[in-house]
């Protein structure tokens, strides 16, 4: 599935109704160049996910935990800036198998075999300077149940 967005509103109108769908459980993984959109997009799944506080990317904290709704957490990872998984891959693999957290991963490839097979994968390509393609792979069973609501 591939949907287009031609600015950050919409980016975040997507996130929303993504972040509406979520249960617990969900890991998504973001994939991306620096600028492409990753950050916003998880700022509307927080919308969706009735986060109230203000969504902040953790390029250098390597992650930030928020508070949702029905008592739901969303943990937010950027492994940008990380030369190696370390004990973040310990930590990662305790917040995924929580099923009240919904995960989500930006430059995920260095953590690559501590992500679960069941995911969902957003690749956001920007074809022109201010309109973005996200390209969604559902990888498992529960990723292609929300993939088909989208």
């Amino acid at each position: 599935m591939i949907i287009e967005v031609t600015n950050e509103k919409e980016m975040r109108a997507f996130g929303a109704r993504l972040g509406r769908h979520l249960k617990g459980g969900e890991v998504l993984e973001l994939v991306g160049d620096v600028g492409s959109g990753k950050t916003t997009l998880t700022k509307g799944i927080a919308i969706g996910l009735g986060v109230d506080e203000d969504v902040q990317s953790p390029s250098f904290t390597i992650s930030r935990v928020y508070d949702a709704r029905d008592g739901l957490t969303l943990a937010h990872y950027d492994f940008y800036r990380l030369g190696h998984a370390g004990i973040m891959a310990d930590e990662l693999h305790e917040t995924i198998l929580n099923p009240r957290t919904v995960t989500v991963i930006e430059w995920g490839g260095i953590v690559e075999g501590a992500l679960p097979t069941d995911r969902l994968t957003l690749s956001i390509v920007s074809p022109t300077e201010t309109t973005r393609r996200i390209i969604v792979e559902a990888h498992g069973l529960k990723s292609r149940k929300i993939e088909q609501l989208l």
